[in-house]
C-alpha cells in the first residue's frame, strides 16, 4: 500500500496438481482428481481496481483544479484525465485531496468523523498509474493461480479480509498521511501462501524450496516497506491475517480420505484432516478473532500503536544518510 504523504463460483475441469515447486504425489488418487477452478474473481478484481482509477482521474481533472505553483500537469493531452504535476504526485496519479475524497485512509476521518468504511474503500484506490500497475500485475500473477487451485470463495475472503486487516493495522500505527492501495490484500495472499504449504506441508514434493523460494519473496517485499513513504504497517497486517486465514480456509484433505468413503458400510473411515491441520485451524482462528477486535477497539478509542509498541516506527522507515522518517512514520 502506498502511503502519500502529499499534504505534509466459475466453471471446473479436473486436472492433475503440478505447478513449479508446488507438486503434490503422484500416488494420491486424492490429489490426481484435485478441483482446477476457473479464476474470474481475480479478473474482476483488476478490472474494478482500473475502474475505479479511471473514475479517480476524472474526478480529479488537474487542468481545471490545479492551481497551485506545482507545475502544469502531466500528459495534458489526456484532457481532464491528466496526471497531477510532478511536485504533486511522481506516480503520476490524481492529488491527495481527489484520493481522501474517494475514501483515502486518514485517522482522522475513521476515528473522529466515523468514516470507518474507508478501512474497506482505501484497498480500490491508488495512488498513480505506476503503483496501479505495480499491484495488478502481483495480483494476476498471484491471485489467478490461487483462485485455480481454492475457488473464487476462499481466495476473495482471504483478499478482502487481509486488506481490512492490512487498513486497521495502518490507521492504528499512522495518522498524519493519506493510504491507499491493494497491497495489504496481496500481502495476504502471499501469507495464505506460506499457510497453506505449512498446513498442506505431506503432499508437496520439493517443499523445502517452495518453502525458501516464498520466504525470500516475501523478505523482499517486506524489505522494500521500510523506504520513506510506504505504508509498511499495511502490508504487515494484510500478511498476518492472510497467514492465519490460510490454516484456516486452505487445508487439503490427508491422503486416502475420498477413496475411504467408498469403503463398505461399518468400516471406520480415517479423519478428513489430521491432527495438527485441526490444531493449526483452532488457533489461527483465535488469534484472528482476538487480534482484529483488540486492534479495531483500540483504534476506535483513539489509541495510538506507537503508545504500546516504540521500536515499531522500524518496521515501516529505517532512517538513514540518504532519507530521513517523519514522526507520523
Amino acid at each position: 500500500m502506498a502511503r502519500r504523504d502529499l499534504e505534509g463460483g466459475g466453471g471446473r475441469t479436473k486436472n492433475n496438481r503440478t505447478e513449479g515447486n508446488y507438486t503434490a504425489h503422484e500416488s494420491s488418487n486424492l490429489y490426481e482428481a484435485d478441483t482446477h477452478w476457473t479464476s474470474w474473481l481475480v479478473p474482476m478484481f483488476v478490472v474494478a481496481n482500473i475502474v475505479v482509477f479511471v473514475i479517480s482521474m476524472y474526478i480529479n481533472n488537474c487542468p481545471k483544479n490545479n492551481l497551485g505553483p506545482q507545475g502544469g500537469c502531466v500528459a495534458k493531452f489526456l484532457g481532464r484525465f491528466s496526471f497531477e504535476p510532478m511536485q504533486e504526485n511522481p506516480l503520476l496519479g490524481p492529488s491527495s485531496s481527489t484520493l481522501t475524497k474517494m475514501g483515502a485512509l486518514r485517522w482522522d476521518n475513521v476515528v473522529n468523523g466515523h468514516q470507518g468504511w474507508r478501512l474497506v474503500t482505501c484497498i480500490w484506490l491508488h495512488a498513480g498509474i505506476i503503483h496501479l500497475l505495480a499491484n495488478m500485475l502481483s495480483l494476476v500473477f498471484i491471485g489467478i493461480r490461487l483462485e485455480q487451485q481454492f475457488g473464487f470463495v476462499r481466495i476473495g475472503v482471504i483478499y478482502l479480509v487481509s486488506g481490512f486487516g492490512g487498513s486497521v493495522l495502518s490507521c492504528l500505527f499512522i495518522r498524519d498521511h493519506t493510504s491507499v492501495g491493494a497491497s495489504g490484500a496481496l500481502f495476504g495472499l502471499l501469507g495464505a501462501m506460506l499457510s497453506e504449504l505449512i498446513t498442506n506441508w505431506t503432499i508437496y514434493s520439493n517443499k523445502a524450496m517452495a518453502l525458501l523460494t516464498l520466504l525470500v519473496i516475501i523478505v523482499i517485499n517486506l524489505g522494500i516497506g521500510i523506504l520513506p513513504h510506504v505504508d509498511n504497517f499495511a502490508h504487515i497486517g494484510g500478511f498476518l491475517v492472510g497467514f492465519l486465514l490460510g490454516f484456516i480456509l486452505l487445508p487439503r484433505p490427508q491422503f486416502g480420505w475420498l477413496e475411504q468413503r467408498r469403503l463398505p458400510a461399518g468400516v471406520r473411515l480415517k479423519s478428513k484432516y489430521k491432527a495438527y491441520q485441526y490444531v493449526l485451524w483452532v488457533v489461527s482462528l483465535v488469534l484472528l478473532t482476538a487480534g482484529l477486535t483488540i486492534a479495531l477497539v483500540m483504534l476506535f478509542r483513539g489509541e495510538k500503536g506507537y503508545d504500546h509498541c516504540h521500536w515499531c516506527r522500524y518496521l515501516t522507515c529505517v532512517p538513514t544518510s540518504k532519507w530521513e522518517c517523519s514522526n507520523g512514520s
